[in-house]
């Protein structure tokens, strides 16, 4: 027997069936239409194929978009009413009236407002632009509808759940209770559902007014406040193209100014510039309305990136920029600063993103995805509202939001109630920041949340409400006073780890990318600063928007669908193309045409010895001494080892003759065994390490079978492209075939094995190749990847006794547990790195590193590289292919501040570059006194001033003092924030500059060479 009360039953059953009464229907509205893949607009109607469309009919193919035009006739009896259209056009559609886009059709917006006072005779042309999908399925043409729509209905309807919604979330033993089920027995008695139109409108309005006292109840003195946020989360790219979010950006920005028009309390905060600029491409009449709305303090853009990105894979430089671009396009278009990083949707947050955020003039971070995990999450994040302290001590302010009960989140006391009751955070805060609108997909608020705000300012039972910019929030906190609350390191997300391996090709193209970014931008500089050649500065902006734009959280991580995936490739691979012509173009600019000479170009922050491929018909090479270098050829080329200072670039000779190979080579290698000076490696039938010997101490770092492949069933409860099952270990595959085992390369230069085996229904080969006088080992492989819902991951099981491990991030490293004695110890055992990882004990350690693989895992000594995976959804056919890739591994006697990883991690990232022609000096742009210091980057001022920019971090953990000497003469220097704006003059002597870094510090400093005009 059920204890609810009996007329609760009759309330359910009367807002069940409350949209049959709120809609009059008037007169179906007759379409025709045509269908396209080409994107078209409003102004290119004319003369298009419409053909008339009929209700059942069946149109469109997967991508393409249906153009469908009727006209709809004011009649006499909705004179004075407010009259919509209810449209079905089988899917989402853009809609227009009288040729302005005007609203849409979406999963939580079901009419279009024609007018609030409809006038007899008026008539409205309509057209709209829908999207068929790409299902396999076509939609089927429905029948549209012009419909009065019956406010006064509508209100009683928005008043009768607001007090049904509060009721059931509060005790039902107390006072508030007892009297709005005694309100609610009323309702019942008086409303009659067999009355129409003016007569139930009447019989509405008495309902209105046994509830309004109840509605006009308010809260005590302690009650907290919720600051409502509306805004709509809407994906670049997820589950559809980037074409579709051309449109659903316009769906989202029409509905919410129809909003905006008819309730002027409304504030919509909206982010990511990306979004505002597609509009003002594609839709100028709308962007002229939005920019209105946001100078009438109506529309709120804020959240100061280009995208929403994923912040564990692009690297430090890229989040620097994509906050660059994002507050420069909202400050140049609208006069705004944005002071909040607003990333809701993110897998997970770096350690070194406060030092960023502070770094870009970002004050506050917001977030809702910590509290969207899994029940088998042991470990829920602590807090709500906290101080975010980075991996260098930048501390910025942070609110984390909850999903709440309900998504799409909607506004209604429930909702509410739960944003309160849910927090994490029980103590220290009277205030909560709160975000409602449709999202994911776009869309945002309806007329319903706007409805039921305007009941719940103060209403009793549900925490009073202020709605506006969420900077408001982060301002009252503060004068409020900031909770005595501080979280330190990265805000890990124990769910989605396979976003660090899924898509493996557009991870390397990112990788690549952001590479040669850096040789463009310095070798431009040098260009530009020696040989007066205009440095790219537009053509650089847009390729960086190009990249920053891929980064997107669902499009670098790889949780798309197949075509976004696929337009990825095909854009990256042609900004890969673009990026280093620019890189080769500046080069070319410094050398003369000198076919006799080839000069090497350094782009890292020391000097180095490097191999080299050097070009057709050149077989060897020597020094300005005319000392021949080493060479050795292998597959068809020939090969030196050349020497680069620090940022800079030498000239050799080329020479027609090999010169002469050591009687006794240091490298050398067998099927089974590779050596040299340092190393000597044994290796087994399936070309798995047995043995790590270090002649330097005479020990065996193995401490098992390494570099072992592993493969593992890859099946997850959900989201199979993002999750890493944390059962997976439970499922191997055997990998048990013998290889074909060869030697490739047998010195002087270097030696290579190599590893040719089958891996379940894949191939992999592999080079395994040690260069003499190195410790670096690199493992050159190419796999022919054929599974489905499979993980493969490779093994260094080493001799190295600790209690963490240390991950590279940007500009900086973080420590993780190797061990699950605590549950968050647990959650991490999957975890992000860039470009290397590695287990260290106080007088030496062991490091793995990688040109393109961001996963791993470290379970006590075993440190396992995630190499790739094979999800199913929402990409069928996610990774299949051919993938090449290289890792290996280095060690190090002595402490970790000394030890080689960071150099030895960009080296295998950084290849020196060799083009034809000389220069008429060895030069160095830059060079750095403390090993531990590395210049991340060197660009030209974004002002166009001709200063240049120099980033440089401490990459180690620790306090250094350090001297930087220029190769240029300089005329001033001064330290900047991220932005480029000057925060200090520096002293310098001649072309030296002395600077202090803290650990992990990034440092920007702005130079003006000598002959620069003063700006």
């Amino acid at each position: 027997m059920s204890d609810k009360k009996e007329i609760l039953f009759h309330v359910e059953k009367l807002l069940n069936k409350k949209d049959q009464f709120m809609i009059t229907k008037v007169s179906p509205i007759d379409f025709s239409g045509f269908t396209t893949r080409e994107q078209l607009f409003i102004h290119e109607m004319d003369g298009q194929p419409f053909q008339s469309m009929d209700t059942g009919q069946r149109w469109g193919d997967n991508w393409e978009y249906g153009w469908f035009r009727g006209t709809a006739v004011v009649p006499k009896e909705a004179e004075g009413k407010r009259l919509v259209a209810m449209f079905d056009f089988g899917s989402e559609a853009t809609v227009y009236i009288n040729g302005i886009v005007s609203g849409a059709k979406d999963l939580n917006h079901h009419y279009v407002t024609l007018t609030r006072s409809a006038k007899a005779g008026e008539c409205f042309d309509i057209v709209a632009e829908a999207y068929a999908g790409h299902s396999d399925t076509q939609p089927v043409f429905g029948e549209s509808q012009l419909c009065i729509f019956e406010e006064e209905v509508y209100q009683f309807f928005i008043d009768l759940e607001c007090l049904y919604d509060l009721r059931n979330h509060l005790d039902a033993k107390s006072l508030r209770v007892a009297e709005i089920d005694r309100c609610l027995t009323r309702v019942f008695a008086t409303i009659d559902l067999t009355l129409r139109q003016e007569s139930l409108e009447e019989n509405a309005k008495q309902c209105r007014q046994i509830m309004k006292p109840l509605l006009a109840c308010v809260n005590g003195s302690t009650v907290p406040t919720l600051y409502l946020m509306g805004q709509s989360h809407l994906d670049v790219a997820w589950l559809w193209p980037i074409e579709e979010t051309k449109r659903k950006i316009a769906r989202t920005m029409s509905n919410q100014l129809a909003l905006i028009d008819e309730y002027p309390e409304y504030r919509y905060t909206q982010s990511q510039p990306y979004l505002f600029q597609l509009v003002k491409t594609l839709y100028p009449e709308l962007y002229a309305r939005i920019k209105q709305a946001v100078k009438e303090g109506k529309i709120i853009p804020e959240g100061s990136m280009w995208v929403e990105p994923d912040t564990n894979l692009p690297g430090g430089e890229s989040l620097i920029r994509q906050a660059m671009h994002g507050k420069r396009f909202f400050k140049e278009e609208f006069g705004v600063d944005n002071e909040m990083l607003w990333l809701p949707d993110v897998f997970g947050y770096s350690g070194n993103l406060p030092q960023i955020m502070k770094g870009c003039g970002i004050k506050y971070f917001g977030s809702v995805k910590l509290f969207g995990t899994y029940d088998n999450v042991a470990d829920p994040f602590p807090h709500n509202t906290f101080l975010w302290e980075g991996i260098d001590g930048s501390q910025v302010l942070t609110h984390l939001l909850n999903y709440g009960d309900d998504y799409p989140i909607r506004i209604k006391p429930s909702f509410l109630i739960h944003q309160w009751s849910d927090r994490v955070q029980l103590e220290g805060i009277s205030t909560r920041l709160t975000q409602f609108g449709h999202g994911d997909g776009g869309g945002g608020s309806n007329r319903d949340d706007l409805e039921f705000m305007r009941r719940l300012g103060n209403l009793e039972g549900v925490p009073k409400t202020k709605h506006g910019s969420p900077i408001e929030y982060f301002e009252d906190q503060i004068e409020k006073g900031i909770p005595d609350v501080k979280y330190v390191g990265e805000l890990y997300y124990p769910a989605h780890r396979g976003t660090y391996t899924t898509q493996a090709i557009i991870k390397k193209l990112n990788r690549k990318a952001e590479i040669g970014f850096r040789e463009a931008e310095l070798w431009g500089v040098a260009g530009e600063l020696l040989q007066k050649r205009a440095y790219p500065q537009g053509d650089l902006a847009q390729l960086w928007k190009i990249l920053l734009l891929h980064q997107f959280h669902d499009i670098l991580p790889g949780s798309s669908i197949h075509r976004v995936h696929e337009e990825a490739q095909l854009a990256l691979t042609e900004l890969n193309t673009n990026v280093y012509g620019l890189a080769s173009t500046a080069r070319e600019a410094i050398t003369d045409d000198d076919a006799s000479r080839v000069t090497v170009f350094n782009s890292l922050s020391w000097p180095r010895r490097d191999l080299v491929a050097l070009p057709a018909g050149v077989h060897g090479l020597s020094d300005g001494n005319g000392a021949a270098l080493p060479v050795q050829s292998y597959e068809g080329a020939w090969y030196a080892e050349v020497e680069a200072p620090s940022m800079g670039w030498s000239t050799y000779q080329v020479e027609t003759e090999a010169a002469e190979a050591p009687a006794a080579p240091a490298v050398i290698a067998t099927e089974s065994h590779l050596e040299n000076e340092w190393i000597a490696l044994e290796m087994n039938e399936q070309g798995e390490i047995t043995r790590i010997f270090d002649k330097e101490t005479g020990t065996d770092w193995a401490a098992e079978n390494c570099n072992v492949m592993r493969m593992y069933r890859d099946q997850n409860s959900d989201f199979d492209a993002w999750e890493i099952d944390r059962r997976y270990r439970l499922a191997p595959i055997e990998l048990n075939q013998n290889a074909k085992v060869s030697v490739t390369a047998n010195g002087p230069l270097f030696a290579n094995i190599r590893v040719e085996r089958q891996i379940n229904q894949s191939t992999l080969i592999q080079d395994i190749r040690l260069r003499a006088g190195s410790r670096r080992v690199e493992f050159h492989t190419t796999v022919h990847w054929q599974e489905k819902n499979k993980l493969l991951k490779v093994d260094f099981p080493v001799r190295v006794h600790a209690n963490e491990s240390l991950q590279e991030i940007q500009f900086g490293y973080v420590k993780r547990p190797n061990h699950a004695s605590r549950p968050h110890d647990a959650d991490r055992y999957e975890v992000v790195q860039h470009k290397w990882s590695a287990l260290a004990e106080a007088n030496r350690g062991f490091a793995l590193l990688n040109d393109c693989k961001y996963g791993i895992s470290v379970d006590d000594n075993t440190m396992s590289l995630t190499l790739l995976r094979a999800p199913t959804w929402p990409d069928e056919t996610s990774d299949q292919g051919v993938h090449q890739f290289t890792y290996g591994f280095t060690f190090w006697n002595g402490p970790f501040l000394d030890g080689p990883v960071v150099k030895e991690a960009y080296e295998l990232n950084f290849p020196v570059s060799l083009v034809a022609g000389g220069c008429h000096e060895t030069q160095s742009l830059l060079a750095i006194d403390k090993a531990n210091v590395v210049a991340e980057t060197v660009k030209l001022a974004e002002d166009g001033s001709g200063d240049w920019i120099v980033r440089l971090y401490e990459s180690k953990g620790a306090s250094v003092a350090c001297g930087l000497r220029f190769g240029l003469p300089i005329a001033a220097v001064y330290e900047t924030n991220m932005l480029e704006e000057k925060l200090a003059d520096l002293p310098h002597e001649g072309e030296e500059v002395s600077l202090q870094f803290r650990p992990f510090e990034v440092k920007t400093i702005r130079v003006r060479p000598n002959g620069r005009k003063k700006g």
